[in-house]
């Protein structure tokens, strides 16, 4: 044999060499975090009380001001779709594990870190405003991390009388005056106060949203990082419905079921015509 012909041999087998040393070290899985940022249209929110000269305000459709002192809700039921359209679901029935709640007054409650995601492109997202039915209910057993914070003090996403959690909490001011906005969402039940046996299903107040990538996230090297918006904007300005605060609607001790459908369906869209309400991708960062 030639040495020209050792050489070609010698560079073959180092480039096959290379290529399984590549291939073995490429991660399987890789982590994504979900960037929840919280706004009225392109301005991030800052939350402030009655007198607060800093929070960001905002002039509703028809033209109601307001501003929050509070803003929380709760992400579960996290699926990605792939590129080739094969979905990835994250835990969808522990809340322990895949869900929580977005807190504004606590930045590090806006990046969900989801781990162990496979190797992949993926070209979609989809996750739950609230908790699905069949998981709505305070279990402190079963799910004990997710049922803490979802009840600590400082958070309050446990409805008064122990039927499942609130979905979204938002506090604030409303009209010139500064009257109180006091919006609570969350599903209910129709049975006997006190008799769980006879509870059945009310007012589903759970939607799942669905978000387009505007670029593939690519996992694997990668940990991507998706922003999600979420403009409050739409509360009052939605899709689906336009709403003026008022006497009636502005306080849960007040709005009715129907009225907070109202609410529910400009959040997290109507499930039909609208299945992303007030989300949108901002940006993806491989």
């Amino acid at each position: 044999m030639n040495t020209r012909a050792i050489y070609s041999l010698v560079f073959v087998a180092l480039l096959a060499l290379a290529a399984c040393s590549k291939d073995d070290n490429d991660p399987v899985a890789n982590h994504i975090t979900l960037h929840f940022n919280n706004t009225f249209k392109n301005t991030t929110i800052v939350l402030g009380d009655a007198t607060s000269s800093a929070a960001t305000v905002n002039t509703s459709a028809e033209g109601q001001v307001h501003h929050f002192s509070e803003l929380k809700y709760v992400i579960s039921n996290i699926r990605l779709v792939k590129a080739d359209g094969s979905e990835v679901p994250y835990h969808i029935n522990d809340l322990d594990k895949g869900a929580a709640v977005v807190n504004h007054a606590k930045p590090q409650t806006r990046d969900y870190v989801l781990n162990n995601i496979p190797a992949g492109e993926y070209k979609q997202l989809k996750f739950g405003l609230g908790v699905k039915p069949e998981l709505n209910i305070l279990d402190e057993v079963r799910f004990p991390n997710f049922y803490a914070e979802a009840g600590a003090n400082d958070t309050e996403m446990h409805w008064e009388w122990g039927t499942g959690y609130r979905f979204t909490k938002i506090e604030g001011f409303y009209d010139a005056d500064q009257k109180q906005l006091s919006i609570h969402t969350g599903s209910t039940v129709a049975g006997t106060n006190g008799e769980p046996d006879t509870y059945t299903q009310g007012v589903d107040a759970y939607r799942d949203i669905t978000l387009d990538l505007s670029t593939h996230a690519v996992v694997g090297r990668n940990a991507p990082k998706i922003t999600i918006d979420a403009d409050f904007d739409k509360l009052l300005s939605g899709k689906t419905n336009t709403v003026v605060l008022g006497e009636g609607n502005a306080t849960p001790s007040v709005h009715t079921a129907a009225n907070m459908v109202v609410f529910v369906d400009n959040l997290g869209g109507d499930g039909s015509s609208d299945i992303s309400g007030m989300f949108s991708i901002g940006k993806v960062e491989n």
